[in-house]
């Protein structure tokens, strides 16, 4: 089905009426070469960093939470619900001082270890290689594995992948029976180091490279399970290394990553609260958010000279809004409270995925549980869901739908003398003919009027869901869990052949049309 005319846009803004220059927006879709929104953007990042993995999804041996063999069963039909497509363990900072075979085998027998990256805290290994991917299992997630590069050996890695993957008589195949497992689970995302610039061993590109292809020979393809090689990729605005990896490295790798966080303030030492914070701040924040539009483009133009048949992804797999901790809490453990401005970033960067989503194949909110940008809180057996879990609910529909470009012009957004796009859209069409277009509106005081012609589209309904709330500052708590979640959108209406939008202020809006 093709649809030719898809958008925008006549914008009121208070009492004064902005007409655009460009009153129709064309829509195209390439039916000879179409593209697809891997579900794997919609991915998730679970490192042993504080409350996590333990305390979060894994709990005491006697816990009465329920669970199912140590792993907290509400949480787990949470991420159920958003069809989590992906889980990336075990870091982060922590995969690069991770040794693997200290968390195989009996429990009680596993040695201990200090998490010396996050808090110095004393680790039991009780949560290891069996029990992840348990967990993915019951998630119905495929597994992204980081290995050891920064102090971990090719001999180790390359029997990890053995011990993973290998179906048939083998040293490490058969321990792998002795543990109790004895078909392989064929893991096939495979991360080769992580933040190699940094805490995974500070190296140069060059020297990260010559050591990606050394540990990526030894890490083998066995029989049904092909290796997606993930190279350790750029901090932010080095495009120097990627320009080493794709030049030495090239197609020697499924994806190389790419890592940015959205700071309130730009300052790393103070970087603002989750909870307070003022206009002001919060547009710092989201135009720190939408720079990841500008590095989504310029590190794929760089792949792009080596690449042009876009064989190699663009893996951003660490992303979100970093604030300082909450007042009271462990500074490594890196737990902050979640808000509608939250919400706003995660559709916002949705949306910039999907409309790169000729590159960018798989992306991984950092993190899922109690850390970071989490989309799930818990506090002995409550549990909270964030405004950024719900979020990822309304977004779900995008997962392996076919990207339909969007192009518009957006109103601005502005305060004092600086100024930022308020509106950003992406859309997707379903395997049933359904479309869904996902609308965030950034700007705190003002709603955006839409009138889309969809000529040449066969369309009966539109209904819609809405995230939004009274302040930017709204969270929900567990005394109050539900003061932020999805609900009916009654915004839009069918008129003729038009689709009309009263997009509100500071919200997010998905519809769908059948």
């Amino acid at each position: 089905m093709i649809m030719k005319k898809l958008l925008l846009l006549i914008i009121t803004l208070g009492s004064t009426i902005y007409v655009n220059a460009q009153t129709e927006v064309k829509l195209t879709i390439n039916q000879a070469n179409e593209q697809v929104i891997s579900k794997h953007i919609y991915g998730h990042f679970s490192e042993h960093l504080g409350r996590c993995i333990y305390d979060g999804f894994w709990v005491d041996e006697n816990s009465s939470i329920p669970n199912k063999g140590r792993i907290r069963l509400d949480v787990v039909d949470a991420l159920k619900k958003i069809n989590i497509p992906n889980l990336r363990w075990p870091g982060g900072c922590f995969a690069d001082e991770y040794h693997w075979r200290d968390g195989i085998g009996p429990r009680n027998q596993r040695p201990k270890m200090v998490n010396t990256n996050w808090g110095g805290v004393t680790e039991d290994n009780s949560f290891g290689t069996h029990e992840f991917l348990e967990l993915c299992d019951m998630l119905k997630c495929e597994p992204y594995v980081a290995g050891n590069v920064g102090s971990g050996t090719v001999e180790e890695m390359a029997k990890w992948v053995e011990y993973l993957n290998f179906d048939g008589v083998s040293p490490m195949a058969t321990i792998r029976a002795q543990n109790g497992r004895e078909k392989p689970w064929k893991v096939t995302f495979w991360g080769v180091g992580n933040e190699s610039w940094g805490c995974g061993g500070h190296m140069t590109a060059d020297y990260y490279t010559d050591l990606y292809k050394r540990y990526a020979t030894y890490a083998r393809d066995y029989a049904g399970a092909p290796l997606k090689r993930i190279a350790s990729g750029a901090n932010a605005d080095d495009y120097n290394w990627t320009e080493t990896c794709m030049k030495n490295i090239g197609s020697r790798m499924w994806g190389l990553t790419l890592h940015y966080y959205t700071i309130p303030t730009n300052n790393w030492k103070a970087k603002g609260s989750a909870t307070q914070f003022n206009e002001e701040e919060y547009f710092s924040t989201m135009k720190n958010c939408l720079k990841m539009e500008e590095l989504v483009t310029k590190h794929s133009a760089i792949m792009d000279k080596y690449d042009p048949k876009k064989k190699v992804a663009l893996v951003v797999d660490e992303w979100g809004i970093w604030t300082d901790v909450e007042p009271g809490t462990n500074p490594g453990f890196l737990y902050q409270q979640n808000s509608l401005r939250d919400a706003l970033i995660a559709g916002t960067t949705l949306n910039i995925f999907n409309n790169h989503s000729d590159r960018v194949k798989m992306a991984n909110l950092a993190q899922t549980v109690n850390v970071l940008q989490a989309l799930i809180l818990t506090e002995k057996d409550k549990m909270v869901l964030t405004p950024t879990y719900h979020i990822f609910d309304l977004y779900k529909v995008h997962q392996d739908a076919k990207y339909l470009p969007i192009a518009f012009t957006s109103p601005e957004y502005i305060v004092g003398n600086n100024k930022i796009p308020a509106l950003n859209v992406s859309a997707s069409q379903d395997s049933t003919g359904a479309i869904h277009i996902s609308l965030v509106n950034l700007d705190p005081k003002n709603k955006i009027s839409l009138s889309t012609d969809l000529d040449g589209l066969k369309w009966k309904t539109v209904t819609g869901q809405i995230l939004t709330s009274a302040k930017l500052t709204d969270i929900n708590t567990f005394s109050n869990p539900d003061k932020i979640r999805n609900s009916k959108f009654s915004g839009a209406k069918k008129s003729g052949n038009l689709l009309k939008v009263e997009l509100p202020s500071q919200s997010v809006v998905v519809l769908e049309l059948k």
